[in-house]
């Protein structure tokens, strides 16, 4: 079972940046693809990006070109950098590898 962790989230105002990060147990990098994913009130859960062990990276449409998935293989750390944030960014914001989740981080994009 895959040990993850998010932290990173906060309050930010419109068209501003975040990095989310989601440390995770073992070195599962090299093995597993891992993505992020959100859930906004209301709503399903949304995939948002994903990373292969060979660097590959996919984006949903929604935030292609806005935020990019990483990881730091040292740190066995993977990371989501958020930029030019809109309102409708708000929401948990969930680390994801090999059938586990992270417990969610709290992303408020609010003036």
């Amino acid at each position: 079972q895959v040990q993850l962790v998010e932290s990173g989230g906060g309050l930010v105002q419109p068209g501003g940046s975040l990095r989310l990060s989601c440390a995770a147990s073992g070195s599962i990098f090299s093995t597993y693809a891992m993505g992020w994913y959100r859930q906004a009130p209301g709503k399903q859960r949304e995939f948002l990006a994903r990373i292969t062990p060979g660097g590959s990276t996919n984006y949903a449409d929604s935030v292609k070109g806005r935020f990019t998935i990483s990881t730091d293989n040292a740190k066995s750390t993977v990371y989501l950098q958020m930029n030019s944030l809109k309102p409708e960014d708000t929401a948990v914001y969930y680390c994801y590898a090999n059938y586990s989740w992270g417990q969610g981080t709290q992303v408020t994009v609010s003036s």
